[in-house]
């Protein structure tokens, strides 16, 4: 699996590990019953802090994508990232890019409305 951040970015660390598993597992490369590595192994492998991890977790937790127990660590408990966890991540993609363009909240927003 491969976790992507980008340090430089205006959105957190904790979302951008988020979103990286919700894109494995939309082209499918993670599935039901699938365990994520140990927040500890993802946290030294991006040379992030463990919490900025367990904080992803939480989230995709929260979102009803993965079970987290102790000692069992985290796995995939649903079978498709779609509906509220897709269009977070679509979401957090899309802020990121406004601000990198310089665009403000209301620019966005009024773009948004247009669109829906």
């Amino acid at each position: 699996m491969l976790f992507q951040v980008d340090p430089a970015s205006s959105a957190p660390l904790h979302e951008q590990v988020a979103a990286s598993v919700r894109r494995e597992m939309a082209v499918g490369g993670l599935t039901q019953g699938d365990r994520l590595p140990s927040a500890k192994e993802v946290a030294s492998l991006l040379d992030i802090n463990l919490h900025t991890v367990l904080r992803a977790y939480q989230a995709l937790r929260d979102e009803g994508l993965i079970d987290l127990r102790r000692g069992r660590g985290a796995v995939v408990i649903a079978t498709d990232p779609g509906g509220q966890a897709r269009l977070s991540t679509l979401v957090t993609e899309l802020v990121r890019e406004a601000h990198r363009v310089g665009a403000t909240r209301a620019d966005l927003t009024r773009l948004i409305e247009k669109a829906y």
